[in-house]
This record gives C-alpha cells, structure tokens and sequence, in this order.
C-alpha cells in the first residue's frame, strides 16, 4: 500500500518537508485557536478579558499535558511497533490507548470544575477578572475530550501517512474558530464564554474528523479491537512525559509570570504578557510543527535501525531549525509594533508594555527551535528520560532561576530577559545530551553494540 512505503523513499530536504510542512501550517493554525481568541477578546470587550485568558492558561495547560503525552508517547510507540512490522499490535494499542483519552478528558473535566472558583479566589484579582476567569474556563471545559482527541488525532494522522489530512481539519477548525468568534462575541453577544466555545468547536474538527479517518479499512493505522497492554500505557507515559512535563511546567511558568507581573505593573502587565506569549506561541508553532513531522520518519528509521537515514534526517533538520530561527527572529523584532497594535492600541498603557516585552524576548527564538527539536528527537527515540530532563529543566528550571534573578536585579526588564536567558541554558544542555548519545542512536555515527545494548 502507499502509505506503508512512505518510509522507504530516499531521505532529502524535499521528502523531510512533505511530512514537516503540513504539520508546521497546522500547528501554525492551532496556535490561532488561542491568538484569534485574545484578537476578539481584546478589542471588543477589553484588557481585563484578555488578562483573564492568560490567568486561566494553568489549568488549560492541564489538560494539553495529559493529551500530549499520550500522544507524542503513543505515537513513538505506535511508530517503533510499526517499523518493526508488528502492525497489528500496534493498531491494537493506537485503539486502546485513544479509550484511554477519552476516559482521561472526562476525569480532568470533573476536575476542572471542582477546582476553578476556589482557584481564582485565591489570586486576589478585581472582580471583573475573577468574572471573565471563570466564564472563560467554565465553556473551555465542555470540550475537554474533543481537545484531547484533537492533539492525539493530529499525530496520529501524521504518523498513519495522513498529514494532509491533519493540515485540512487544522485550516478548517482555525477558520471556524474565527468565525465563531465573531458570530459568538460581535453579533450575539455572549462575551469571553463565546470565545471558549468558539476555541472548543474548532478543536472537535479534527476530533471528528479523526473518528471517521481511523474507521477507514485502508488507514494504515486504523481502530481495531483493543488490547489493554500496561507496558504499552507506561511506555507511551514514559516517552511522552517530557512533553507533560513541558505543558506543566509551562503552566506553572506562567503563574510565576502572572504574579510577578501583579506585584511590579499590576493586571496591566498580566495583559502585556499574554500579547508577548502569543508572539512566541506563534513562532514555536513553526519549530513544533517541524518536530512533529519528522517525530514519525525518526521513530520508523530508529525501530528500522536504518542508521544512514536517521543520521541524515537529523542532520538536515537541524539546518532547517537554523534557518527558521534566524527568520523568527528578525521578523519578530521588525514587526514588533504592528503586531503588538493588533491586540492592544498605542494609547494604552499595555501597548508600551508589550512593545518592550516582545522587542527582549524576540532572542528567545534563536534558541528555542534547538530546543523543542532535541526534546522531540529522543521522544521518538524512546527515550522519555532524556527528553524529560531536556524539557524540565527548560520550561521549569532555568525559567525559574532566571524568573528569581533577574527582576530582583533589573526589575520589569529582568522579567522580559527570563526566557532568552533560560532558553540559552537549556541550549547548551541540549547540545550536551546531543553530543553524549550520538553514537547509541546512530545519528551522529554509526551504533555499535554495546552502545544499543546499553538502550
């Protein structure tokens, strides 16, 4: 079948991108969800909403970890069983492990709710952002299986010889979500819950779409009767925890931002904040979206043992980061202005906030792409514990050394230069990890035996 050879073709730049660039407009698309839902937001009800949405971004984050460790973990997997030829197995473990998101979103729902009021009403916000908190999250939380369907579906897709598929439902959900958007805030009137409904229904294309894709006879992955294996569940779990941990710890982050922000601007800052994450949520997408198109290719080579390809895929990789970061971020620090003048006006305090904010951490994205790729390299490697390391100590660690540093020394300024600083640390890191495990995974040279039987 096609998909079953796709695997086999000659690895250059113009294969590499056939399966990284649908995934880089998805996920390009997918970070829409949450830009075009501050857009409204911000201009038609005001700051204070947008603030809101930021403040509700650690439980949000939640459940993106649940979801993307299942996912990333499961597909590498799912994608080792496959390059080993035990499709049928795998198939039986793709099934059983999509039951277990659904079992898992519905947890986390329950949870959410349970969790929200007394959560905000321990931050100390006005009352009008306490209110847009709890609007906002209270509609996110309907669709929290969909959302976990969507982040597995879309690999999944990828990974299953689909990615065009994938890039479809991303473009049609990210339009959707837009008009939604509108429809829901401008003409009904139903304020920051409209956008959190808007957001949720985008999600459930894919979700949808997934469903009818997976039911398909020729899918190369494709539902089969479950097999319930807990060293499949504790594999996927232990590949994907780095990503978990990522989506955390990000949360986390995110709170330490928040407050700190609170104690040196007030909700002002909280505001400028959540202007500077889009930026960069916008730019990640770009190195995210490659990882996970190539996440697939290095998981096959690897159960495969084909060491030629993997060293070239690796190789070429790290070139296409290169070039992306370099454009990041000189499109990021031209067009500080205009992008900051979408979400607030000039004549508010936040746009001078933001416009600094961004102009700093715009170096981020020099290292960030590095990154993000090292630690989805040895996901698909199956090697969950480097990957964590790599992924914990950036998103949490170095971010909170640099968060405890630099504005007790530089003030508001020491805020905006945390990520640049930590993501710098963590690049030497992964550079380390890189040049340490070369040789046991062969793309830096070829494996000799005691180094695979270490693995």
């Amino acid at each position: 079948m096609k998909n079953e050879n796709v695997y086999e073709k000659p690895v250059t730049l113009a294969h590499i991108l056939k399966f990284a660039v649908p995934t880089i407009a998805m996920t390009v698309f997918m970070s829409f969800y949450t830009m075009v839902d501050g857009l409204f937001v911000s201009n038609l009800i005001g700051t204070d909403a947008l603030s809101a949405i930021n403040l509700t971004a650690p439980v949000i984050q939640i459940v993106a970890a649940v979801s993307t460790m299942l996912a990333t973990g499961g597909s590498a997997v799912i994608m080792k069983k496959m390059g080993e030829q035990k499709h049928r197995e795998a198939r039986e473990d793709f099934t059983c492990l999509i039951i277990i998101n659904i079992l898992a979103g519905l947890a986390m729902c329950a949870l959410g709710y349970l969790i929200m009021e007394p959560l905000f009403a321990g931050m100390g916000l006005s009352a009008d952002v306490t209110a847009y908190c709890t609007e906002y999250l209270s509609r996110y939380l309907l669709f929290t299986v969909p959302i976990l369907l969507m982040n597995n579906f879309t690999l999944y897709m990828i990974a299953g010889g689909m990615a065009t598929l994938s890039l479809i439902c991303s473009v049609a959900g990210g339009i959707l979500n837009m008009a939604l958007d509108y429809l829901f805030i401008a003409v009904c009137g139903m304020g920051i819950g409209g956008a959190a409904v808007a957001t949720g229904l985008g999600y459930s294309v894919t979700a949808v779409a997934g469903v009818f894709a997976f039911s398909r006879k020729k899918s190369l992955l494709r539902f089969q009767k479950p097999v319930f294996r807990i060293r499949v569940l504790a594999g996927a779990a232990a590949n994907g925890c780095s990503e978990m941990a990522t989506a955390l710890v990000t949360g986390i982050i995110t709170m330490i931002f928040n407050w700190t922000m609170l104690t040196y601007v007030g909700e002002n800052g909280v505001a400028a904040v959540t202007i500077m994450m889009y930026v960069l949520m916008f730019a990640s997408s770009l190195y995210t979206g490659y990882s996970y198109g190539v996440a697939p290719m290095i998981s096959y080579y690897y159960g495969e043992q084909n060491d030629t390809k993997l060293k070239r895929l690796v190789r070429t990789s790290l070139c296409v980061i290169a070039g992306i970061s370099v454009g990041t971020a000189a499109v990021s620090l031209l067009l500080t202005e205009p992008l900051v003048s979408v979400f607030a006006r000039p004549d508010d305090p936040v746009y001078r906030l933001a416009v600094t904010g961004n102009r700093i951490c715009s170096a981020a994205l020099l290292f960030i792409g590095f990154n993000i790729f090292m630690s989805g390299m040895f996901t698909a490697l199956s090697n969950g514990a480097v990957s964590a390391v790599l992924a914990f100590s950036r998103s949490f660690v170095f971010m909170l050394i640099a968060m405890a540093v630099l504005p007790a020394i530089l003030g508001v300024s020491g805020i905006w230069l945390a990520t640049p600083a930590a993501e710098l640390m963590a690049l030497a890191l992964s550079a380390a990890m890189y040049h340490r495990y070369k040789t046991r995974y062969g793309y830096g040279s070829r494996r000799n035996q005691s180094a695979e039987s270490v693995n």
